[in-house]
């Protein structure tokens, strides 16, 4: 949807406003995780809402997420087209999107007893797990609106960043964090240290879903403004279901929304496993939120300002420009990834002691994520890689590739839950998780070689193992620099935990950069040139 009266964004310069956005918001998301971990630790009240928010949050996170399938859909489609032509298009789309939601919110709210019943099984074995279980039924059905919610917010980012703008989307789940921290504030203001008593179980529940539901009500407010500005609020009725553009952005969301509906598949097989484990759903919770933090900024960063060039790249006479983007995404997440991933395993537990063990989150709870946020950094590269090639797809019109693999996918989670849980218990859900997505990151990049007339796979996949060896090189050193420290001072502070922590990561941060920056890898080498730029303007 170019605009030719505005000058084109440099892909470093949206990468810049996708940062910062992303950064704020993964900031806030990080407090509202503490507060929840501080006021209720892995009691049944968070216990539970990790259960009911399988549904509404992640279809907020998914279909309403930068980078979800309608995101993705309305950007392909929009950045192709001028933006006069694109009012009827988004309002038809959010018509036929709106009344389809609509019908599964109401469908939520009447079969959530079920539906937390399919989701988690073994929470009736106990009576622990039955008063969890009805908590996240209330949970469940306070927060249905977000499956309607979660369209419309996704529709409105993918026509804002067709715009031009990006700082918007980016920022807006901060409101969504805000809200829940507000409520539980509210709530420890109201009752004190007694937030944690059984009796304040439910009261808990309720304000976790109650301030989450508000939060997304306001992610879809905060972007209103911006879309009537540009004529695309898409709030007027319209049953254009014929028109071509439509047929379009149709042809890549079903697919696009079925793949990443296959990908919440995976997420409740893990959790139905998890209910016969004590605790387990909140630990994953707590996890997975400190690795999504610099993933999802780091995803925001690389994918939001590539999809719309990767959707303009989709001609065979453009394929050898597309390969070289398909190899900068690759590159970069190799790049960030690797030794971001490797240096949280190695220090997966004074990480969690630093963010977590406060309040209501004791050393067990520590013990619990910290083996969990092991065996999610190791799958950092393989997450974000695939997710990178996901939209290559998407940018070439066909979502029936990423939604087939997912298909096969749910199988092998399903396998590999099954075999892994037993030896290695709760951590055993992640390494499956981790496990598919390398299965998928192979199958996605050898269709794409076929498809594209060749990828130089090996020399791509020797420079990919070379940055893994010496990402498990820094990681080692980290952790090893950790232990020193900790036995020349073994206090527990938090200023000196802090020190730690920066040291360890910054011993293990140069062990990796400096080999890596005399590589000669074009994405290394206009890394260090930019850097070495602003050095000199700063000094100048």
């Amino acid at each position: 949807m170019p605009d030719a009266s505005k000058p084109a964004r440099s892909l470093a310069g949206i990468a810049g406003i996708v940062a910062v956005a992303t950064l704020l918001s993964k900031v806030f998301g990080l407090v509202r995780q503490q507060a929840i971990a501080a006021a209720f630790g892995v009691g049944p009240a968070f216990d539970a809402y990790n259960y009911a928010y399988v549904i509404p949050g992640f279809l907020l996170i998914l279909l309403g997420g930068i980078n979800g399938p309608f995101h993705s859909a309305m950007v392909s489609v929009l950045a192709k087209r001028d933006r006069q032509d694109s009012g009827p298009l988004v309002e038809t789309i959010t018509t036929l999107v709106g009344i389809s939601l609509l019908i599964v919110t109401v469908v939520i709210v009447v079969f959530a007893d079920p539906l937390i019943g399919l989701v988690a099984p073994g929470l009736e074995l106990t009576p622990t797990g039955q008063e969890t279980r009805a908590i996240a039924v209330l949970q469940l059905r306070i927060m249905a609106p977000m499956a309607l919610l979660a369209g419309l917010i996704g529709i409105g980012f993918g026509v804002l960043n067709a715009a031009d703008t990006y700082w918007l989307p980016s920022i807006s789940p901060l409101f969504s964090s805000v809200t829940v921290i507000a409520g539980v504030g509210l709530l420890w203001w109201q009752v004190g240290s007694r937030i944690t008593s059984p009796q304040l179980a439910i009261v808990g529940g309720l304000v976790l879903a109650g301030s989450t539901l508000l939060g997304a009500i306001l992610q879809w407010l905060i972007q209103l403004p911006s879309q009537f500005r540009h004529g695309l609020a898409g709030l007027r009725l319209r049953f254009e279901w014929q028109r071509p553009e439509v047929k379009e952005v149709l042809r890549i969301l079903g697919p696009a929304t079925f793949s990443s509906g296959m990908l919440q598949i995976n997420v409740y097989t893990d959790l139905f496993f998890a209910s016969f484990i004590p605790q387990a759903a909140a630990g994953l919770g707590y996890a997975g939120l400190l690795v999504q933090t610099p993933l999802g900024i780091l995803s925001n960063v690389i994918l939001v300002p590539l999809l719309p060039v990767l959707s303009r790249l989709a001609e065979p006479d453009q394929w050898p420009e597309l390969k070289q983007r398909i190899r900068q995404g690759l590159f970069l997440t190799a790049l960030l990834m690797l030794p971001l991933g490797a240096l949280m395993a190695a220090l997966a537990l004074p990480i969690v002691q630093l963010v977590y063990e406060r309040g209501a989150f004791q050393t067990d709870a520590t013990d619990l994520v910290a083996a969990l946020l092991v065996a999610y950094s190791i799958g950092m590269f393989v997450y974000l890689g695939r997710d990178v090639l996901v939209r290559v797809f998407y940018a070439l019109g066909d979502g029936q590739t990423p939604f087939r693999i997912s298909m096969i996918n749910i199988f092998l989670n399903a396998l590999f839950d099954w075999l892994l849980i037993g030896p290695f218990g709760a951590t055993g859900l992640v390494l499956a998780t981790v496990s598919v997505n390398i299965i998928s990151l192979i199958a996605l990049l050898w269709i794409l070689h076929r498809r594209l007339g060749g990828l130089p796979l090996l020399p791509w996949g020797g420079w990919i193992t070379l940055l893994s060896i010496w990402s498990f090189g820094c990681g080692l050193l980290a952790y090893f620099t950790q232990i020193s420290l900790d036995r020349l001072w073994p206090e527990s502070t938090l200023i000196l935990l802090i020190v730690k922590l920066a040291i360890a990561s910054g011993v293990g941060l140069l062990t990796f950069a400096l080999p890596v920056s005399r590589l000669p890898l074009p994405e290394v080498q206009q890394l260090r040139d930019r850097l070495l730029r602003r050095r000199q303007s700063a000094e100048s």
